[in-house]
């Protein structure tokens, strides 16, 4: 009896030892990118915008951040930095991807380079995970530009896009419900051209949820598998032109047909974002990130409180909204807060996954931001300033040029032509619209942060020179 009560003993302390040193499970994590998006469109960020009531619900259970930024106001360079963690400089884009001449004339690659760091691949190949991608690419393949690598060279298993990407692709039919015929979409029409997947073509209005229907299986694949999965979910019903369901057509104003897509957004949104809340195997070890790639189209969302829009460096281009939910990872006291503090980036994003995936650092040019993820730690203090370079082709007027160049150091905010004319400065903990303009008053300052700005755009890749001045070119491919 003696023998036997020790054997159990025995065998009680050792199950209890390795239970404690298990390691913890590798979070699923979902990461929905919805395009063009501004700071103010969400109501849980502006009580004044159209209602988003499952997105807000999102927030108020998880850690809403409020100094947030992209790496670009327009959507391919900005993508490739959720992607990569690098400044999309390094990967010649500077600005939306659009036809061969185009982007050579721009001084831009075709597509994002294969050799490029990559997230999705990161996390499947040294992690073990399942990785799909889901929605709106736009970092290679559309147009005259068939040769451009399938996104599933990039890292992921399974995958369904749009217009600009390879592989299988969901294509929108412009629906005005007027009487009149649906239109295939002209970039849908040349993508179909390319082959190299297959293609179907769906009602603008609904192709959010047969994403986030492939998205679903896909996760549900992963789990019966028995691996963690990581899902990209990048909507783009917010991009112009806007195709909203009848039932949410309430005029053809452009202010009121974007606001339509965004409850529409929400609305297809809420089966996934249900389901991985409902479902006890996801719930418990699913981390949702939610953000936009982009500010704001002039004369359609709003960037909230901050000056500009899309594809300028003001505020207004590049600070985004994001909201992380995990109700077993964020600290509990901090679930339905908001962070104020943390200055946050898109170059964050594929570090911070891996260190919460229990991966070691690799090069980046963000850093891990992880702990302020989860509410542990706010990132206030970052370990080198935030730049920005406008893409090529937004210059805007003519009498008021858009700055060349942005830097963020703290809480100050330097912006400037690229050869350091046209310098102004604003501190952002008392002027988030960017309205008084501080260089008089602190020449050292814009000195220093000038000198840095200058150095950091000599050791990228150049652009080329501005095609002729054309503030909103091609606004149907536009990023």
């Amino acid at each position: 009896m003696r023998i036997s009560t020790s054997i159990l003993l025995l065998a009680s302390v050792l199950f209890s030892t390795s239970a404690l040193a298990a390691p913890p499970k590798k979070p699923n994590i979902l990461f929905i990118l919805i395009d063009d998006m501004g700071y103010g469109d969400l109501s849980c960020y502006d009580t004044q915008a159209a209602p988003t009531p499952r997105i807000d619900q999102l927030a108020k259970e998880g850690i809403r951040f409020t100094q947030f930024y992209v790496s670009s106001p327009i959507c391919s360079p900005s993508r490739c930095s959720f992607v990569t963690g690098q400044w999309p400089q390094r990967w010649r884009l500077s600005s939306y991807l659009f036809d061969r001449q185009l982007n050579e004339r721009r001084g831009m690659a075709q597509w994002l380079g294969t050799a490029a760091p990559s997230i999705a691949r990161s996390l499947r190949d040294d992690a073990g995970y399942a990785t799909g991608h889901f929605g709106k690419w736009h970092l290679g393949g559309g147009l005259d530009v068939g040769d451009a690598p399938l996104i599933t060279d990039y890292g992921y298993d399974e995958t369904l896009t749009n217009f600009v990407g390879m592989g299988d692709r969901v294509l929108p039919l412009e629906d005005k419900y007027d009487g009149s015929e649906p239109k295939r979409d002209d970039l849908g029409v040349a993508s179909e051209k390319l082959g190299r997947g297959k293609v179907t073509w769906e009602d603008r209005s609904v192709i959010t949820t047969r994403f986030a229907d492939r998205a679903i299986a896909f996760m549900d694949k992963a789990v019966a598998a028995g691996k963690p999965f990581y899902v990209d979910l990048w909507p783009d019903d917010v991009h112009s032109p806007f195709f909203p369901p009848k039932a949410l057509r309430s005029s053809e104003a452009k202010r009121d047909l974007y606001r339509a897509v965004v409850r529409a957004t929400d609305a297809q949104l809420t089966p996934i974002l249900d389901h991985v809340k409902n479902t006890p195997g996801l719930r418990d070890n699913t981390i949702i990130i939610l953000a936009s790639d982009n500010g704001p189209e002039p004369g359609a969302g709003t960037a909230g409180p901050f000056r500009g829009h899309k594809g300028n460096l003001y505020e207004g281009g590049i600070r985004e909204p994001l909201i992380v939910w995990s109700p077993s990872r964020i600290t509990p006291d901090r679930a339905g807060t908001t962070d104020s503090t943390s200055i946050l980036c898109a170059l964050d994003f594929a570090p911070s996954l891996r260190t919460l995936a229990g991966l070691a650092p690799v090069s980046s040019d963000g850093q891990d931001a992880s702990n302020a993820l989860l509410g542990k730690q706010p990132l206030d203090q970052r370990t080198a300033p935030l730049v920005w370079r406008r893409p090529p082709d937004r210059p805007g007027p003519e009498d008021a040029p858009f700055p060349d160049l942005a830097i963020r150091d703290g809480n100050w905010k330097f912006l400037c032509m690229s050869d350091g004319s046209r310098p102004e400065l604003y501190d952002l903990s008392t002027d988030l619209s960017e309205s008084h303009n501080l260089t008089g008053a602190h020449s050292d300052r814009v000195t220093q942060m000038k000198n840095d700005l200058l150095k950091w755009n000599a050791s990228m890749p150049k652009d080329r020179p501005d095609p002729p001045r054309q503030p909103n070119p091609a606004p149907k491919a536009d990023g």
